[in-house]
């Protein structure tokens, strides 16, 4: 007989610092940047373009990271691992990640400095319209193995979230792999946010592969769904995800998200939160999954779940940082969205 959790989810990530400011597009052009991508940067480009950016604003970040913290905002119980470096930003997110009340222990990276592995850092530029370019230095983050997965943290969690940007370095996907062998082992579910277009293009049928073999829950966004299935075609996309996953939430900014339920039996359009105005993207879809993840963990319907995630999406939306900064858990009482 399965326990009942002592977690609602256990996050696995890149541990991130984020530094967020603003820019025109002019700026972006300048530094041969896409506007709305996200790329991998090593330690000396980091550096530079810190240089040549707007005075910023520090905010502890990583994609999953960003979840947990606001599972933590709705008052759920969440845990945390992922890599960072025994350094002084290491101090700064670890500090961040556990006053949001998840829980943290992945022993961080010792001597990380001498080898150019300080602890990660993402350059988040804003222009107007709140779109975010990110340029990514990993760090310690990218140093994340299969020997840093607690399988009892892990059994301890109803769902283990996966964050995809993790999927580049092979230690890290053997740490994915240990994570869903050890989630399944326990009764427990392993959901996957596919995190960027750029990821997955370079991984597509890896990533596939690994949805089909070890996924009960898949999270994406228009451009990552398209490029998983190299179909533009957003509903013939949607409902192949649909299919061949337990559970999917396909999130379309402005328009919503779609969701999938019970191998595709289930289709439910869950409308987006109005925002006033729109100031900064980033951490749109982490909140979104840390809204959806916990109401599928607390045995919300997949309506109700959804909901959840289009209120946090549209709280953090509505300001600088991918974090929330007003209570989740008083918005869903206002919503009357109910957990238990």
């Amino acid at each position: 007989m399965t326990q009942i959790p002592t977690y609602d989810v256990c996050a696995v990530g890149n541990a991130i610092v984020d530094v967020l400011a603003p820019c025109d597009p002019a700026f972006l052009t300048a530094q041969g940047l896409t506007a709305g991508s996200m790329q991998l940067v090593d330690a000396g480009q980091s550096a530079a373009l810190y240089a040549a950016m707007a005075p910023g604003v520090e905010a502890s970040g990583g994609s999953a990271g960003n979840t947990v913290a606001g599972i933590g905002s709705f008052g759920g119980r969440a845990a945390y691992i992922g890599k960072v470096a025994d350094d002084q930003l290491g101090a700064v997110f670890s500090h961040d990640v556990r006053a949001a009340g998840v829980a943290f222990d992945t022993p961080p990276l010792k001597d990380g400095a001498a080898a150019g592995l300080a602890t990660g850092v993402c350059m988040i530029n804003v222009t107007p319209d709140g779109q975010r370019t990110m340029c990514t230095f990993l760090g310690a983050a990218n140093q994340l193995s299969a020997a840093d997965i607690d399988a009892d943290l892990i059994g301890a969690s109803a769902i283990v979230y996966l964050e995809g940007y993790l999927f580049d370095p092979a230690p890290a996907r053997a740490a994915f792999e240990a994570a869903a062998a050890a989630a399944h082992a326990a009764g427990r579910k392993v959901a996957i946010t596919l995190s960027d277009t750029f990821v997955v293009a370079r991984w597509r049928a890896e990533l596939l592969a690994f949805i089909e073999a070890s996924a009960d829950i898949v999270l994406a966004n228009e451009g990552e769904l398209a490029a998983l299935f190299e179909n533009e075609d957003f509903d013939a996309a949607a409902a192949h995800l649909g299919r061949i996953v337990e559970t999917a939430a396909i999130t379309r900014g402005e328009a919503g998200s779609v969701v999938f339920g019970n191998h595709g039996a289930e289709r439910v359009e869950v409308a987006a939160v109005p925002v006033g105005k729109v100031v900064d993207t980033t951490g749109a879809g982490d909140q979104y999954a840390a809204g959806f993840l916990l109401g599928l963990a607390r045995g919300l319907s997949l309506e109700d779940s959804g909901k959840l995630g289009s209120l946090a999406a549209a709280e953090v939306i509505a300001h600088w940082g991918p974090r929330p900064m007003t209570s989740l858990e008083g918005l869903a009482k206002d919503a009357g969205l109910t957990l238990v």
